[in-house]
């Protein structure tokens, strides 16, 4: 990386190497993904990885993991790779869903969801992005395609 002397990242590009680190290592500690307990592990301009831990409190009444949580995974993962998405290519602002459509392909009742985001469609005004859900086995849980709007942030945001 070429930096100046107070190690200050020069281009958009490395810029946005240091808001993956930054995102990674401020990992939500609020919203739905802290109430859930989604972590990311990778994350980049191509997508991103992100674990869950399954609890009970991920259970519905008959003891295997709700559909709404394979929803809402899909929903930050994908909403996540389309923001740095943004930021890597100069436009920026950040992208909100505006359609999720989740299947279930294998119910559990414990161990690990590992989701994984991949880019259909990226343009100026909507995303498209796939991500498959598999448990510690490599086995599909669920997949979910999101797409989502661009949008421009307030000012001061």
């Amino acid at each position: 990386m070429a930096n100046n002397e107070d190690s200050t990242p020069t281009s958009a590009a490395e810029q946005t190497a240091v808001d993956a680190v930054e995102f990674l290592s401020h990992a939500p500690t609020t919203g739905m993904d802290a109430v859930l307990g989604l972590q990311p592990i990778e994350a980049g301009p191509d997508g991103i990885t992100s674990v869950l831990q399954i609890t009970d409190a991920h259970h519905q009444p008959f003891g295997i993991v709700h559909g709404g949580v394979y929803c809402a995974i899909g929903e930050s993962v994908a909403s996540q790779s389309a923001f740095l998405w943004l930021h890597d290519t100069g436009i920026g602002g950040t992208a909100v869903g505006v359609n999720n459509n989740t299947d279930f392909l294998r119910s559990i009742t414990s161990g690990t969801i590992t989701a994984v985001s991949t880019p259909i469609h990226r343009g100026r005004r909507q995303q498209l992005w796939a991500v498959e859900m598999s448990d510690e086995q490599g086995r599909p849980l669920a997949r979910s395609q999101v797409r989502l709007q661009n949008i421009e942030l307030p000012a001061g945001s």
